[in-house]
């Protein structure tokens, strides 16, 4: 008979470990209208943070999506398509497709983004959907007997959007029923729906203060897989916000009115739902039951 771990660290060996990332490009970030140059140095993080994940195993797998205020574009790997590469002495061959395809396909897709006049949201909740497609596609093709662990990283230094509430909450729980992990690098400011994600599938809530030191905190916190997570002294898990935001204000509130029809969350009572226009009865009074009159002696 095998010893149980070993037994588990073949199986572990033979299992596919997918890692999708998700990085925010939008230029209205604040890091970025600060410096611009805090693109570049998130991005090289993101590339050599990439291929520490190959380097694990043979069998790992990558993705990298870009979000931005206007479009979702894959990074890596592009279906269909090949990028040149010159052979780099002393350069594993997979780590360079890695690096020469991310910075070309980020390139073009900056080129050609519009420009801005005013700061718009990033389309997080849209490209972390489509990273839950891109897992589910590739874990109906695995082959029978091959376990495949999948996660998905976000790293944004965006605001917090409201408006994709129903979004991001469709998203957790698709993930948290496909068994999923989100992890969340947070670069700029404490997000409480992303701090919700991590909590409801089991992952990992991360702020960053200094981003000199991202690749490090990539290395040391998102690295390891969830299932080593727990024999790791990792940074304390953030106390979780877990109010919801109403769809009029958007803004965190601790008591509303919700739509029967669409779950839509109201700070005030209206008799139209915005979100679905389902018309609602105006609650009138309540009704004053009578009192009982007592029975006197007399009456008896």
């Amino acid at each position: 008979m095998e010893i149980p771990d070993v037994a588990a660290s073949k199986e572990a060996e033979a299992s596919i470990d997918l890692l999708a990332i998700v990085l925010d490009t939008n230029p209205s970030q604040q890091i970025v209208r600060q410096n611009p140059q805090n693109l570049t140095q998130i991005l090289e993080a993101v590339i050599a943070f990439g291929n520490a994940h190959l380097m694990q195993k043979a069998q790992n797998k990558l993705a990298v999506l870009s979000c931005s205020h206007y479009t979702t574009e894959f990074l890596f790997p592009l279906p269909g398509r090949h990028v040149e590469l010159r052979q780099i002495d002393g350069q594993y061959e997979a780590f360079s497709l890695v690096e020469k395809t991310v910075k070309q396909q980020l390139g073009s897709i900056l080129m050609n983004a519009p420009r801005l006049s005013a700061p718009c949201e990033s389309l997080l909740a849209g490209s972390m959907s489509m990273a839950l497609c891109y897992i589910s596609r590739l874990q109906r093709n695995v082959p029978a007997g091959v376990k495949m662990h999948s996660r998905i990283l976000v790293l944004t230094g965006s605001n917090e959007c409201a408006s994709q509430y129903m979004t991001y909450m469709n998203v957790f729980f698709t993930a948290q029923k496909l068994g999923i992990v989100v992890d969340t690098c947070a670069l700029d400011k404490t997000l409480s729906l992303l701090q919700q994600g991590c909590d409801i599938t089991n992952g990992q809530f991360l702020k960053v203060n200094q981003l000199d030191g991202l690749l490090q905190y990539l290395l040391w916190v998102f690295l390891p897989s969830p299932q080593m997570r727990h024999k790791l002294v990792l940074p304390p898990t953030p106390k979780v916000d877990y109010r919801a935001s109403c769809f009029c204000h958007r803004e965190l509130i601790d008591i509303g009115y919700v739509c029967s029809v669409c779950l839509s969350v109201f700070c005030k009572y209206s008799p139209i739902c915005t979100t679905c226009h389902t018309i609602f009865k105006t609650p009138g009074p309540l009704p004053v039951k009578p009192k009982k009159k007592k029975k006197t002696d007399k009456q008896i």
